[in-house]
């Protein structure tokens, strides 16, 4: 029995990709589980060059990890993979604000939305908004490579991996925001290193709120 619904519409690899990624989050693959390339594919009735290529994605993410003779496996990640990705993401972020400054309107669509959310009790909302808050703020930069770079790092998959391997409520709530929204407005010339530092405190487990589970991709909540 396939434990998805079979892959029918293009691009074959993106799909493929969020397929993988959402057994991931759910924890359908844990550390040390392998990735059949073959079997994937005969699971999702497409070709293996499409896996293929969805594998080495997930493998720039540092999500799995492939050795010649022994396939792909998904990867034992730790905090210090998490810290790593947030140290990272923060000096991105921190050079986006230097280059330009995001547009307050559209970044407080984001804490509106970061709101209500929260008032829902909304787990998967609450990330969705919190990271569009912040891709606003590197596309507001006008850098294109700097948007690429920051998006191969894949926050809001860290982000669902953190909850759920590190039992940490790595959530972005909207007080949070509101501060650096508040920087913007003012022209702060220390806005930068406020939002490096709220970016970091994320990876921080002394800054986490108490652990919760979170629900599989999809859930209504």
């Amino acid at each position: 029995m396939l434990f998805v619904k079979p892959v029918v519409r293009s691009p074959l690899r993106d799909q493929i990709r969020q397929i993988i990624l959402d057994g991931l989050i759910d924890g359908r693959w844990g550390p040390g589980d392998r990735l059949v390339e073959r079997r994937l594919a005969t699971e999702l009735g497409v070709s293996q060059a499409p896996v293929r290529e969805a594998l080495r994605e997930l493998e720039a993410l540092r999500l799995i990890e492939s050795s010649p003779n022994r396939g792909s496996r998904v990867r034992k990640l730790t905090e210090t993979d998490l810290r790593q990705v947030y140290e990272v993401r923060a000096g991105l972020e921190e050079t986006a604000v230097r280059l330009r400054r995001p547009p307050v309107a559209a970044l407080r669509v984001h804490v509106a939305g970061l709101r209500a959310a929260a008032t829902a009790d909304s787990l998967i909302d609450q990330v969705r908004h919190g990271v569009a808050f912040h891709r606003e703020i590197v596309r507001a930069s006008g850098n294109d490579v700097l948007m690429s770079v920051w998006e191969s790092l894949g926050v809001e998959v860290w982000t669902h991996l953190a909850i759920r391997l590190f039992r940490a409520r790595a959530v972005e709530h909207a007080t949070g925001h509101d501060s650096l929204v508040a920087a913007f407005e003012r022209d702060d010339p220390h806005v930068g290193v406020l939002l490096r530092e709220h970016v970091l405190g994320y990876s921080s487990a002394r800054h986490l709120p108490p652990p919760i589970d979170l629900p599989p991709p999809g859930t209504v909540v």
